[in-house]
Protein backbone atom coordinates (compact mmCIF):
# COMPACT_ATOMS: atom_id res chain seq x y z
CA UNK A 1 0.00 0.00 0.00
CA UNK A 2 1.44 3.84 -0.86
CA UNK A 3 1.79 5.73 2.24
CA UNK A 4 -0.13 8.21 1.19
CA UNK A 5 -3.18 5.45 1.18
CA UNK A 6 -1.88 4.23 5.00
CA UNK A 7 -2.19 7.64 6.07
CA UNK A 8 -5.88 8.20 4.63
CA UNK A 9 -6.25 4.94 6.99
CA UNK A 10 -5.04 6.62 9.75
CA UNK A 11 -7.06 9.60 8.93
CA UNK A 12 -10.17 7.53 9.13
CA UNK A 13 -9.28 6.15 12.39
CA UNK A 14 -8.69 9.38 13.59
CA UNK A 15 -12.15 9.93 12.83
CA UNK A 16 -13.58 7.02 14.76
CA UNK A 17 -11.58 8.04 17.62
CA UNK A 18 -13.30 11.58 17.51
CA UNK A 19 -16.97 9.83 16.82
CA UNK A 20 -16.00 8.09 20.20
CA UNK A 21 -14.64 11.34 22.25
CA UNK A 22 -17.72 13.57 21.15
CA UNK A 23 -20.19 10.16 21.54
CA UNK A 24 -18.99 10.26 25.21
CA UNK A 25 -19.25 14.09 26.20
CA UNK A 26 -22.87 14.30 24.66
CA UNK A 27 -24.19 11.51 26.39
CA UNK A 28 -22.40 13.02 29.64
CA UNK A 29 -24.02 16.04 28.64
CA UNK A 30 -27.43 15.03 28.22
CA UNK A 31 -27.50 12.07 30.14
CA UNK A 32 -28.38 8.47 28.37
CA UNK A 33 -32.30 8.67 28.29
CA UNK A 34 -32.16 11.51 25.66
CA UNK A 35 -29.03 10.03 24.15
CA UNK A 36 -31.19 6.77 23.87
CA UNK A 37 -34.55 8.21 22.82
CA UNK A 38 -36.00 9.48 19.47
CA UNK A 39 -34.71 12.74 19.27
CA UNK A 40 -37.77 14.24 17.81
CA UNK A 41 -36.59 18.01 19.24
CA UNK A 42 -33.08 18.25 18.06
CA UNK A 43 -30.09 18.75 20.87
CA UNK A 44 -28.35 21.49 20.65
CA UNK A 45 -24.79 20.49 22.65
CA UNK A 46 -22.93 23.20 24.43
CA UNK A 47 -19.32 23.92 25.47
CA UNK A 48 -16.48 20.92 25.29
CA UNK A 49 -18.93 18.22 24.06
CA UNK A 50 -20.26 21.01 21.51
CA UNK A 51 -16.86 21.82 20.07
CA UNK A 52 -15.91 18.19 19.57
CA UNK A 53 -19.01 17.57 17.43
CA UNK A 54 -17.68 20.44 15.22
CA UNK A 55 -14.74 18.96 15.35
CA UNK A 56 -15.70 16.28 14.05
CA UNK A 57 -17.94 17.45 11.01
CA UNK A 58 -15.27 19.71 10.56
CA UNK A 59 -13.09 16.32 10.15
CA UNK A 60 -16.08 14.81 7.86
CA UNK A 61 -15.51 18.06 5.50
CA UNK A 62 -11.83 17.72 5.12
CA UNK A 63 -11.75 14.41 4.78
CA UNK A 64 -13.67 14.20 1.85
CA UNK A 65 -11.42 16.56 -0.03
CA UNK A 66 -8.27 14.50 1.49
CA UNK A 67 -9.42 11.69 0.41
CA UNK A 68 -10.51 12.76 -2.96
CA UNK A 69 -6.59 14.02 -3.47
CA UNK A 70 -5.12 11.12 -2.43
CA UNK A 71 -7.04 8.82 -4.61
CA UNK A 72 -6.08 11.28 -6.85
CA UNK A 73 -2.04 10.90 -6.25
CA UNK A 74 -2.64 6.92 -6.06
CA UNK A 75 -4.49 6.34 -9.49
CA UNK A 76 -2.43 9.02 -11.07
CA UNK A 77 0.99 7.19 -10.20
CA UNK A 78 1.71 10.61 -8.61
CA UNK A 79 3.41 9.36 -5.57
CA UNK A 80 6.60 11.15 -3.81
CA UNK A 81 8.30 11.81 -0.63
CA UNK A 82 7.03 15.57 -1.52
CA UNK A 83 2.87 14.13 -1.31
CA UNK A 84 3.41 11.93 1.57
CA UNK A 85 4.87 14.51 3.33
CA UNK A 86 1.78 16.64 2.15
CA UNK A 87 -0.16 13.69 3.99
CA UNK A 88 1.38 14.03 7.05
CA UNK A 89 1.23 17.64 7.30
CA UNK A 90 -2.69 16.90 6.74
CA UNK A 91 -2.72 14.08 9.47
CA UNK A 92 -0.82 15.71 11.90
CA UNK A 93 -2.84 19.10 10.97
CA UNK A 94 -6.25 17.27 12.05
CA UNK A 95 -4.37 15.61 15.26
CA UNK A 96 -3.39 18.78 16.71
CA UNK A 97 -7.37 20.73 15.65
CA UNK A 98 -8.98 18.26 18.12
CA UNK A 99 -6.94 19.44 21.40
CA UNK A 100 -7.05 22.89 19.70
CA UNK A 101 -10.85 23.13 19.08
CA UNK A 102 -11.67 21.52 22.49
CA UNK A 103 -9.62 23.59 24.94
CA UNK A 104 -10.94 26.77 22.77
CA UNK A 105 -7.18 27.90 21.39
CA UNK A 106 -7.41 30.68 19.26
CA UNK A 107 -6.09 31.78 16.61
CA UNK A 108 -4.13 28.22 16.80
CA UNK A 109 -7.22 26.26 15.69
CA UNK A 110 -7.38 27.87 12.84
CA UNK A 111 -3.93 27.96 12.22
CA UNK A 112 -4.14 24.41 12.50
CA UNK A 113 -6.87 23.97 10.06
CA UNK A 114 -4.87 25.98 7.40
CA UNK A 115 -2.28 23.70 7.66
CA UNK A 116 -4.14 20.75 6.53
CA UNK A 117 -6.45 22.67 4.11
CA UNK A 118 -3.29 24.00 2.55
CA UNK A 119 -1.51 20.62 2.17
CA UNK A 120 -4.69 18.90 0.55
CA UNK A 121 -5.00 21.76 -2.25
CA UNK A 122 -1.02 21.62 -3.09
CA UNK A 123 -1.88 17.78 -3.04
CA UNK A 124 -4.70 17.89 -5.50
CA UNK A 125 -2.61 20.61 -7.80
CA UNK A 126 0.44 18.45 -7.88
CA UNK A 127 -1.56 15.75 -9.19
CA UNK A 128 -3.24 17.81 -11.63
CA UNK A 129 -0.44 20.31 -12.83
Amino acid sequence: MSPELTILGYAALLQCLQFILYSVAANLQVGTRTALGPRDQPVQLTGKAGRLQRALNNHFEGLILFSIAVLLVYLGDKGSGLTTNLCWIYLGSRLLYVPAYYFGLSPWRTIIWAAGWLATVALLLLTLL
